[in-house]
C-alpha cells in the first residue's frame, strides 16, 4: 500500500463485493478517493482515522444511474433536483444523468448551461445531463460542456403533451441519421428511446375505435406482436450506428428480439451498450397492470421477455440497470384509470432499484458480483467515467454499505421523491442500505439523508 497519502476513513470488516470477486476486506479512503483495499485487520489505524465498522455487512460500489428524470426545470411540481437526489442517496445512487425532456427542452448550449448550474447548486449526488441533439449545429457546443451522452426519444405522445414534450421526439429517420453523423466526431454515445410511432398509431386506433382506453389496452398496445414496436426501431438504430461508427446506447430493453438484435450487431463490431429499467425486472407484469393500472406503467413486459432480460444482464449483453426514474403526481396518474393515454406514463424507482436488485440476487437471479457490475462498473466503462464505478485505488470513494440482516418494507411514507408514492408500496425486502458514501463523505446514514444540496459534482467522461 502507498504510504504517501493519509488515511482519513476506513470501512472495515465487511465483505467487499466487486464485479470480479467478493472478500472480507478493509477499504481505505484518503480525501475523496479510495487509497487501497486491503486484507481485513492488516493495518493498525492512527487515532484520527474515522473507522466505520462494517462487520456482517456488504461493501458495494455506489450506483451510477445513467437515466434519471430530475424534472427540473419546468416540472418541479412532480420532482426537483433536491428531492430526486435525496431519494437517490437513500437508494445507494451516487451519480445520476438527467434527461432533456424538461421545459425548456435541453437542446442548445444556453439551455444546457442553465441546467448544469441548477445541478451545481442543488444536487446531493454527482451528476451529468444528456441534452437533445436535434439541432446538429449545437452538437459540438453541447459536447464541450463535458456531457456524458446525447439523448433522443423516437416517440410523440398521443393525447397528451408529457412526458415527451414537443420537440423532444424525433421519428424522421433522415433526421436521426444526421444526428448520428453529427455526434460521431465527439466520441460520445447517442442514447435513444427506441419506438416505432407508425406501428403504435395503427394498433392504438383499434382500441380507441372500441372505446377502450384502459390501462390494459395501453399495455397491450405497447407489447403487441411480441414487441414489434421496439424491435423494428432497435434494428433501425443499430444499422445507423454501424453506418456512422457512432456509439449507440439503447434504453428500455424489454424484448427477446431486441436482445437478439444487439447480440447480432455486436458480433459485427458495432459499438452498442444497453440498459434495462427497474420496472421491466420488478414491475409491469400483467397482474401488476390489473392491480395498479397506470401506477404500474411505463410498459407491460411479458414473462418470457423478463426471463431473457435476466439472462442478458448475466451474460453482459445488457451492461447495466438504470432507473428511468419518472415521478408523476397522483393526479397525473389517476386519470389513467379511465384514459391511460391521457395520463403521464413512467414510475419512480431511484430509491428502490438497488435494494430490489440485491434482494433478487439473494434469491438466485444473479451473483452479487454481477450486481456490482451492472449498477456501477458497466455504466462507468460504457460512459467513460474514469474515476467512477470501481472499488479500486485511485477511484472516487463512492460506496454503499448494505446490511443483509436489516429487513425493510417499502412504503409510500418512506419515499423521498416529491411525488410521494411508490409502485412497490408494501413490498418486503430482506436487507437495507445502511450507508451511502460519495467521494468519501456520507450522504445517507442512520436512515436519513446527510448530504447537502450542492455537494454533487459533474461526472465528466474521459475521452
Amino acid at each position: 500500500m502507498s504510504t504517501s497519502r493519509t488515511i482519513d476513513r476506513a470501512i472495515v470488516g465487511g465483505t467487499v463485493i466487486t464485479g470480479g470477486q467478493s472478500r472480507i476486506a478493509d477499504v481505505l479512503i484518503s480525501g475523496e478517493s479510495i487509497l487501497d483495499v486491503v486484507d481485513s485487520g492488516s493495518i493498525k489505524f492512527d487515532p484520527g482515522v474515522d473507522v466505520v465498522d462494517a462487520t456482517g455487512k456488504w461493501i458495494m460500489p455506489g450506483m451510477i444511474d445513467v437515466h434519471v428524470h430530475f424534472r427540473e426545470p419546468g416540472f418541479t411540481y412532480k420532482e426537483d433536483i433536491v428531492t430526486c437526489s435525496s431519494a437517490a442517496a437513500a437508494g445507494g445512487v451516487t451519480t445520476g444523468f438527467g434527461m432533456p425532456n424538461l421545459n425548456p427542452v435541453t437542446r442548445t448550449r444556453e439551455d444546457l448551461d442553465e441546467v448544469l448550474d441548477l445541478y451545481r447548486s442543488k444536487s446531493i449526488i454527482d451528476w451529468n445531463h444528456n441534452p437533445l441533439p436535434s439541432d446538429v449545429s449545437q452538437v459540438p457546443l453541447l459536447a464541450e460542456a463535458g456531457i456524458a451522452a446525447f439523448k433522443v426519444f423516437m416517440v410523440v405522445d398521443s393525447g397528451r403533451n408529457y412526458p415527451h414534450p414537443s420537440g423532444s421526439g424525433i421519428m424522421d429517420e433522415g433526421h436521426l441519421l444526421r444526428m448520428f453523423q453529427a455526434i460521431e466526431p465527439t466520441g460520445l454515445p447517442f442514447m435513444v428511446h427506441p419506438h416505432n410511432q407508425a406501428i403504435v398509431a395503427s394498433i392504438e386506433q383499434e382500441y380507441w375505435a372500441k372505446g377502450d382506453r384502459s390501462p390494459e389496452a395501453y399495455a397491450k398496445t405497447y407489447s403487441a406482436n411480441n414487441g414489434v414496436i421496439w424491435d423494428t426501431a432497435i434494428g433501425t438504430l443499430l444499422r445507423m450506428s454501424e453506418a456512422t461508427g457512432t456509439k449507440l446506447h439503447l434504453v428500455h430493453m424489454q424484448t427477446i428480439g431486441g436482445i437478439e438484435l444487439v447480440k447480432f450487431y455486436k458480433q459485427r463490431g458495432v459499438k452498442v451498450s444497453s440498459e434495462v429499467n427497474h420496472w421491466a425486472l420488478f414491475l409491469s407484469t400483467w397482474s401488476d397492470v390489473k392491480r395498479l393500472g397506470p401506477y404500474a406503467l411505463s410498459y407491460a413486459v411479458e414473462d418470457h421477455h423478463r426471463v431473457a432480460l435476466w439472462e442478458a444482464l448475466n451474460d453482459d449483453t445488457i451492461q447495466m440497470i438504470a432507473s428511468d426514474h419518472a415521478p408523476h403526481t397522483r393526479e397525473d396518474k389517476e386519470v389513467g384509470w379511465a384514459d391511460c393515454w391521457a395520463c403521464h406514463t413512467g414510475t419512480p424507482g431511484i430509491q428502490e432499484q438497488y435494494p430490489l436488485l440485491i434482494d433478487s440476487a439473494r434469491s438466485g437471479k444473479m451473483p452479487l458480483t454481477t450486481v456490482a457490475r451492472v449498477v456501477a462498473e458497466g455504466p462507468a466503462t460504457e460512459f467513460k467515467l474514469a474515476k467512477k464505478g470501481f472499488l479500486k485505488p485511485g477511484f472516487d470513494a463512492d460506496i454503499v454499505i448494505y446490511d443483509p440482516n436489516l429487513p425493510q418494507t417499502i412504503t409510500n411514507e418512506t419515499r423521498l421523491s416529491k411525488c410521494g408514492w411508490s409502485p412497490y408500496h408494501g413490498r418486503e425486502m430482506s436487507g437495507s442500505i445502511a450507508q451511502t458514501i460519495l467521494r468519501g463523505k456520507d450522504i445517507f446514514a442512520g436512515g436519513a439523508v446527510t448530504g447537502k444540496p450542492g455537494y454533487g459534482k459533474q461526472a465528466r467522461p474521459t475521452l
